[in-house]
């Protein structure tokens, strides 16, 4: 089937969607995005994203190009002009177009692309058998709390990931404490059965996902902590983690080569996958399907 994208006020088809050369996300990356999952229909912590989205447009000074009730009734019928039941809503909205300067346009008229696609979210063997992540360096900039559509380091990061035969890279910072994964939070569970992730601030990006998977810790009576973890913690750990909107909550098995815990998938990492599935109000794409 055709897909379709929303460009600028457009509905159009995806393969003849385009924006002017002089957009400012392609000139300068001056722009931010959001990513929703839809899983059976339903658009997950979709307040969340949207709260996000917003915070992200006001640290870059960027207007919002709709009212954001106008933006939900477009990001469904993205979803349904391209029949997605289970998938990824992309929104990014850059400066818009204006002659190459790189001080901010007068009344800029903001460029909106919404598209939307079809996924499988995790493979089966990902939730049977964990996946395997690297550590690299942290090269991004400052103000990684901004969801920026700037992804280079995440792009060269993926990549040395899928060179190694891993699902995921951790960004290291320089004092050797894990930052985040290249596209999502990054936990370990101590061998004393606490949950940890790194604490929100503009170090990390702080993923919907994550803040969920807290919250139904906490009203699980699950302990946690919310602080910087080294790599060597995390070699030590007891289970391993990474979330995010399109993984949800998947388990990690070995880091740099070496087993987390046994070698397989815990039990807490399952406990936290379902929390938040039941949180959304949907049963497990995965598992449903094994």
């Amino acid at each position: 089937m055709p897909r379709t994208a929303y460009v600028n006020g457009r509905y159009v088809a995806h393969g003849d969607a385009h924006v002017h050369i002089e957009d400012r996300g392609f000139q300068f990356a001056d722009g931010v995005y959001e990513v929703v999952s839809v899983v059976d229909g339903v658009f997950a912590d979709e307040d969340g994203h949207l709260a996000r989205l917003s915070r992200s447009l006001n640290e870059l000074e960027l207007p919002w190009p709709m009212h954001p009730m106008s933006l939900r009734f477009v990001m469904r019928e993205v979803a349904r002009r391209n029949r997605v039941r289970n998938g990824l809503v992309y929104v990014q909205i850059t400066r818009g177009q204006a002659p190459r300067d790189f001080r901010f346009p007068v009344d800029p008229a903001p460029t909106l692309v919404v598209t939307c696609r079809s996924t499988k979210f995790s493979a089966p063997q990902q939730l049977e058998k964990g996946v395997s992540v690297i550590t690299i360096p942290d090269i991004r900039w400052a103000r990684r709390d901004i969801k920026s559509v700037a992804l280079l380091p995440q792009v060269l990061g993926k990549q040395r990931a899928a060179e190694a035969g891993a699902f995921e890279a951790w960004q290291v910072d320089p004092d050797g404490t894990v930052t985040e994964g290249c596209s999502s939070n990054a936990w370990i569970v101590t061998n004393e059965g606490v949950l940890v992730t790194r604490a929100a601030s503009t170090r990390i990006l702080n993923g919907i996902t994550r803040l969920s998977l807290l919250a139904e810790a906490e009203a699980a009576g699950i302990p946690f902590e919310e602080r910087a973890f080294t790599v060597e913690e995390a070699y030590a750990a007891r289970e391993a983690l990474i979330s995010s909107a399109s993984t949800f909550c998947v388990p990690v098995t070995r880091i740099d080569g070496k087993p987390v815990g046994d070698g397989v998938p815990g039990p807490l990492g399952r406990r936290l996958r379902q929390a938040y599935l039941a949180h959304v109000g949907v049963d497990d794409p995965v598992v449903t399907k094994l």
